[in-house]
């Protein structure tokens, strides 16, 4: 039987510690402040921007929603990027992906001061990362690592394997698994014979997008299985990348879906925008 993982007992715990950087930043004068921009009526955004705008003030922060509708063009979604990039209110930046298919994402991700880059997927927060420069790394991949050390995972000289290759998830998360030198193998649609590469995994990470992908045939016995993956199944249950029930018995530690790297996703967002507002404090002594 597997160690769960559980992300939310972890987010919670490092959720208290940002509370207290949010009250000793109160005490000098500045509230951590983050801005959502929403555009369009997608159901699932409009949930994840509700819950994020709710993990905010639960922990004493300041949380503003800008709402476009879906017709709304690029120059005016930058200006409205590029007012938030002065305001000294607001620490972090975030814009809720996908957009609409008439604006360019890559622009607007550029637009944003690479100082409120809280979700870390700017050209410049990117480099930084693969320099290990000190940057707001992405949130996602940032959460597992937090997992993995909470839960006492070893990393240095094991084996990483990663299925997926996405510029949110798949690709940064081999870049800060090879910083704490691990060694690391990319895998995604292309790989041929998948289970034989992902057999050689101590950490295994899932991150295809694709309900119950990776079964035992995927995973050597004793692995720790992260799993990344949100989807609805025919049922309209939500399960990860990973088929739990098959993996968990074989498994040294795993990630349930919900519950294990969901909750971190946020967390982490929280964590970069008060660590964005302390450097604000910082820069102006």
């Amino acid at each position: 039987m597997a160690n769960i993982i559980n992300g939310k007992e972890i987010g919670q715990q490092i959720r208290q510690s940002i509370a207290d950087r949010v009250v000793k930043l109160k005490n000098q004068g500045v509230t951590a402040g983050l801005a959502v921009i929403l555009v369009g009526d997608n159901p699932a955004s409009q949930t994840y921007v509700k819950n994020k705008q709710k993990s905010c003030e639960a922990i004493g922060m300041y949380s503003e929603l800008i709402k476009l509708p879906e017709e709304t063009q690029e120059t005016e979604l930058l200006e409205h990027i590029q007012q938030l990039n002065v305001r000294n209110d607001i620490h972090g930046i975030l814009v809720q992906l996908p957009l609409p298919k008439h604006i360019n994402e890559d622009n607007v991700i550029a637009t944003i001061s690479p100082e409120k880059d809280v979700d870390g997927f700017s050209p410049i927060s990117v480099g930084k990362m693969m320099l290990g420069q000190k940057t707001f790394l992405p949130c996602t991949p940032f959460g597992v690592m937090k997992l993995l050390e909470f839960s006492d995972v070893e990393l240095a000289g094991k084996h990483a394997v990663i299925v997926g290759r996405s510029h949110i998830v798949g690709k940064p998360m081999g870049q800060l698994l090879l910083q704490k030198d691990a060694t690391v193998t990319y895998t995604h649609s292309k790989t041929k014979d998948l289970p034989s590469i992902t057999k050689q995994a101590d950490i295994l990470i899932a991150a295809v997008g694709r309900p119950n992908f990776i079964t035992k045939e995927h995973v050597k016995p004793g692995a720790v299985v992260i799993d990344v993956g949100i989807n609805r199944n025919e049922n309209n249950k939500l399960v990860g990348d990973v088929n739990f029930d098959d993996v968990e018995p074989i498994a040294s530690h795993i990630t349930p879906v919900p519950g294990g790297v969901g909750p971190m996703t946020i967390t982490m967002l929280l964590y970069n925008t008060v660590q964005s507002a302390e450097q604000s404090l910082q820069q102006d002594k």
